[in-house]
């Protein structure tokens, strides 16, 4: 895709034609107005600046003609658009397109653990699956009992654990009571019950008041056994009390927890959540594909890769439909889509409220134009499964979970379902992270990286000056994965980043 692209902008490489039928080109560096380009051996004249990462017309597009980045159409022109213009939000409109869905016709198989694999250092745990953290987590039931969870998390700072005991985290949130029944607490109860019972999770507390409608025999009532602790604040002596009986729970937890070894474990028991956020126009350029290719890898090794963000498949799952390992992996990704735009219809909402103003201002026009991009997460792999929010992820191979765009809730999701580490692309820059996974941040462009070095583990501009393919860098961001599921510190974990929001369905009452 990208072909002698040299460090320093010329005439020749300035601009980046992404496929040969695209009519816009992406400029890799600000390109002030009259310079002359060359783009696939055409010439071309810039007649306004053209920001980097943002878009330029190769020719002439007439009005209501479609605009094509990637081969695809991202959106249709307000107005004729002269060769040279800066094409962005002023003259490309969106709308949703009738996309042709080709339904796989055989069934593909499913990916199997290779022998021989590469092998990280982890926790196996009795289910099966295996720890890249071994964390004691105290998980408030509800909003309730947020303060009193963060101040019990607190009282270890400072204090010395026992080597092979990452620490005690807190879950906390504002959710929990003045819930509508039924969806919306069993949601909350689905991504409670996921981190809680994480292979990243030695032991957990559950706490909550005592009175809201989530209440605490739901989870001990699931089997937690001698893994799981459960408190009210009204029966062990209000945040004081309840504290003193949770560090006396959390003891003996420690205890355990540093009996506990890392052990050799096959990649095939990585499963990787892949997000987005700050995306700019370089993430479907250089992060995106890259991380693609490292989820190919991993999926070719029997281990999984969880694409997610509903909202940023919208108007690209066309392409997934075409990669599902058999027709009823494809409809139900697009029962995703169908529903998402429901719940998006209650609040009169649309897909195309997702792009952020820092997105748009890193060159990303629509949902349409930002959708091609993130799905590159994927990689090429047969898509082998769909899951709901914080529903248990099981199956090898890429998969894919419903979820808002929206970071933290989209983490929470993808956490719930076990993956046990994260894998996040970011173009403008993000720093979050989550209380019990290392989140590894991935930069879509170089002077991202290096204005946020201290939150920015893996540096993908490289593949936009030419220095560096997507499989050159693919390959780094799976041996950093291997490595930080040995334990290797992420930027986020280093920085004490512990971002918890579940998803929030319903109304309030």
């Amino acid at each position: 895709m990208l072909v002698d692209i040299a460090k320093s902008p010329s005439a020749e490489n300035s601009a980046i034609r992404l496929h040969a039928s695209d009519n816009v080109a992406v400029a890799r560096v600000p390109i002030p107005h009259g310079t002359e380009l060359r783009v696939a051996g055409a010439a071309v004249a810039a007649r306004d600046f053209i920001p980097a990462g943002h878009k330029i017309a190769l020719r002439e597009i007439p009005a209501g003609e479609m605009v094509l980045r990637y081969g695809q159409a991202i959106g249709r022109a307000k107005e004729t658009i002269a060769a040279g213009r800066h094409v962005h939000t002023h003259n490309l409109g969106f709308e949703e397109l009738q996309l042709a869905y080709e339904f796989p016709s055989v069934e593909a198989p499913v990916p199997q653990p290779q022998r021989d694999a590469p092998q990280f250092l982890g926790y196996v745990r009795e289910d099966g699956r295996v720890g890249t953290r071994n964390y004691i987590a105290v998980a408030a039931a509800s909003n309730c009992a947020a303060h009193t969870v963060e101040a019990i998390a607190r009282s270890y700072e400072g204090e010395t654990l026992p080597d092979g005991v990452d620490g005690v985290v807190a879950f906390p949130h504002g959710d929990g009571c003045g819930h509508a029944g039924g969806p919306d607490v069993e949601l909350l109860r689905r991504t409670l019950s996921g981190v809680l019972a994480h292979p990243n999770v030695s032991a957990a507390v559950i706490v909550g008041l005592g009175c809201e409608d989530n209440q605490i025999e739901h989870y001990l009532g699931r089997g937690g056994g001698a893994r799981l602790a459960g408190l009210t604040l009204q029966s062990s002596g209000g945040t004081r009390g309840t504290l003193e009986a949770a560090r006396r729970e959390i003891a003996r937890f420690i205890g355990r927890a540093a009996e506990e070894k890392r052990t050799a474990a096959p990649a095939s028991k990585i499963v990787l959540g892949l997000n987005c956020g700050g995306s700019d126009s370089f993430s479907g350029i250089t992060a995106n594909p890259a991380l693609g290719y490292c989820s190919d890898l991993l999926a070719e090794l029997g281990g999984t890769a969880a694409l997610a963000e509903t909202p940023e498949i919208f108007g690209a799952e066309h392409l997934l439909v075409r990669r599902a390992r058999n027709r009823e992996v494809a409809e139900k990704l697009l029962a995703c889509i169908r529903k998402y735009r429901q719940y998006l219809g209650r609040f009169e909402g649309s897909f195309d409220d997702n792009p952020s103003p820092g997105n748009k201002a890193g060159g990303l026009t629509n949902i349409l134009e930002k959708s091609l991009g993130a799905v590159a997460k994927g990689g090429t792999s047969r898509l082998i499964d769909v899951y709901d929010y914080a529903e248990p992820v099981t199956s090898p191979g890429l998969v894919f979970m419903n979820t808002p765009g929206y970071d933290p809730v989209s983490l929470a999701g993808l956490a719930a379902g076990g993956c046990n580490v994260i894998a996040f692309t970011t173009g403008r820059g993000s720093a979050i992270g989550f209380p019990t996974i290392p989140v590894l941040k991935i930069a879509t462009n170089s002077d991202t990286y290096r204005r946020m070095t201290d939150n920015m583990d893996v540096d993908a501009g490289a593949i936009a000056t030419g220095e560096e393919s997507v499989e050159d860098v693919g390959r780094r961001i799976f041996a950093s994965v291997m490595e930080v599921a040995s334990g290797r510190r992420t930027c986020a974990e280093r920085l004490g980043h512990k971002e918890f929001v579940p998803w929030r369905i319903g109304p309030v009452v």
